[in-house]
């Protein structure tokens, strides 16, 4: 029941966080214009490589570790602490860098400033302390707050393409906040410091040996932008990073459920409960491969006049991007399963590390002469080539784990169901008006189609959909 609540609370953040971006995109983008906003995913993109340094791989050792702690008070709490002060060293080191790094740069000088606030918001950011005890609600509730002041404070103070440097305060300001605001949640949770009780130098390793991970994932998620920025101008970052943000955006509602089984896969493990740890493997997997083919074939579909809509005229080249970059859904969905959720949170951290650099380094190889030959049509090729050598890689090792591994079993009929599905609301997207009410009319088609294709399949969670229908309808008949 648990599990359910928690990733009911995440879930419903993740749909809101959905909304917001549906809200202030389009005032945003065409505000900002693609130049403007090109600027902010081009700083933010180089900002990013100094946030990665300064948190060492503590967010993901932090939550694994106090999963493993959260029934010894004393040992959670020199945990936290030890954490929290070393996070704060390794955040100093990173903003001296970053100085020196200013020194050096002539252009987006204010831009990079505003934006550096982010390496600050860091030291303070302890949601990984409240994800390893479960305690999803106090982080749905602090994002929700401050996503609601950070939307309405865009639309009174972003007027122009000259507020470009307002809106990134507005952003780095609303994460510092949201950081901070998560202290207030930790009284009874833990004890006080004891400086006795500090301990930097194990958690330095353990947090390294998950940072080599972070690095390898942030050179291809952030690497392209700035790339881009660099050989294709700051349009084209601009152009990747809203075609991203709609893709990645969508699918955080899917992999919402990792997030909140991670914890409780590393306390199972704990306890060497190796047969329940396979079953919530198996579930994951089965969900998410469920719900992202269905994302990547409605967005795929409707891309061509939904980006217009979305993004306005100047975008429009969005609309050839997010279909193709739309096919990283499934990949990105079993590769966080399979990696962050089972093979981190199992101890198998080195190869976990060892996938993400394969899928790092395959795509720093074929970016730049990608990027050269087709701009930012480059950058997305290159990104799917990455996930999908993650993902290759993940499964490999986890059927090396598990000798009977059987989470792939049936998933071909969720791939048949989402090219009917495509193909189905790509025609209907070729003939109506690109507006807000057909959009609406082909995301019900597009599920009702998948939901129908998958039904006459007898597809494994479908099946458990029509089981719990039928077990509430069982259960409401003997109440009455």
């Amino acid at each position: 029941m648990r599990i359910v609540k928690n990733y009911l609370y995440n879930t419903a953040y993740q749909l809101f966080a959905i909304i917001v971006p549906l809200i202030t995109t389009p005032y945003v983008t065409r505000t900002l214009g693609s130049t403007g906003f090109g600027v902010y995913a081009y700083t933010n993109s180089v900002i990013q490589y100094f946030v990665l340094f300064g948190s060492v791989g503590i967010s993901l050792y932090g939550n694994r570790l106090i999963a493993f702690d959260r029934d010894d008070r004393e040992r959670l709490s020199s945990d936290f602490w030890s954490l929290v002060i070393m996070r704060g060293g390794t955040i100093a080191l990173a903003y001296f860098a970053f100085i020196l790094y200013l020194l050096c740069v002539h252009q987006y000088r204010v831009e990079y400033v505003f934006q550096s606030i982010q390496i600050i918001a860091v030291i303070f950011d302890i949601s990984w302390f409240f994800m390893g005890l479960e305690d999803f609600k106090r982080t749905v509730l602090r994002n929700f707050a401050v996503k609601l002041i950070s939307t309405v404070a865009i639309f009174v103070f972003i007027k122009s393409p000259s507020d470009v440097g307002k809106y990134i305060l507005i952003l780095a300001l609303s994460t510092l906040i949201g950081n901070i605001l998560l202290w207030g949640f930790l009284k009874n949770q833990i004890n006080p410091i004891k400086s006795s009780n500090i301990t930097f130098l194990k958690h330095f390793r353990g947090s390294i040996v998950l940072f080599v991970p972070q690095i390898s994932m942030q050179v291809y998620l952030v690497l392209n932008k700035t790339m881009l920025g660099s050989i294709d101008g700051v349009q084209s970052a601009g152009f990747y990073e809203n075609s991203d943000k709609i893709v990645k955006v969508s699918l955080t509602v899917i992999t919402a459920i990792v997030t909140v089984m991670m914890p409780r896969m590393a306390n199972t493990f704990a306890k060497k409960q190796f047969k329940q740890l396979n079953s919530y493997l198996y579930q994951t997997l089965d969900f998410v491969t469920f719900s992202s083919i269905l994302l990547t074939a409605g967005l795929a579909a409707v891309a061509p006049t939904f980006s217009v809509w979305f993004m306005g005229d100047a975008f429009s080249i969005t609309g050839r991007l997010i279909p193709v970059l739309a096919l990283v859904g499934p990949m990105i969905a079993w590769s966080t399963v399979l990696g962050s959720q089972y093979l981190v949170m199992t101890k198998k951290e080195h190869q976990f590390t060892i996938s993400v650099t394969v899928g790092a380094i395959i795509n720093v190889i074929v970016n730049i002469p990608l990027i050269s030959l087709f701009g930012v049509m480059g950058a997305v090729i290159a990104t799917v080539i990455a996930e999908f050598c993650i993902t290759l890689v993940d499964i490999y090792y986890v059927r090396k784990a598990i000798s009977d591994f059987k989470g792939f079993e049936g998933k071909w009929k969720y791939l048949v169901s989402g090219i009917i599905t495509f193909i189905v609301v790509r025609v209907l997207n070729s003939s109506v008006p690109g507006t807000f009410p057909w959009l609406i009319l082909q995301a019900v088609v597009c599920v009702i189609i998948y939901f129908i294709i998958c039904f006459i399949q007898r597809s494994s969670f479908s099946s458990v959909i029509i089981n719990s229908v039928q077990r509430y309808l069982r259960r409401d008949r003997t109440e009455r």
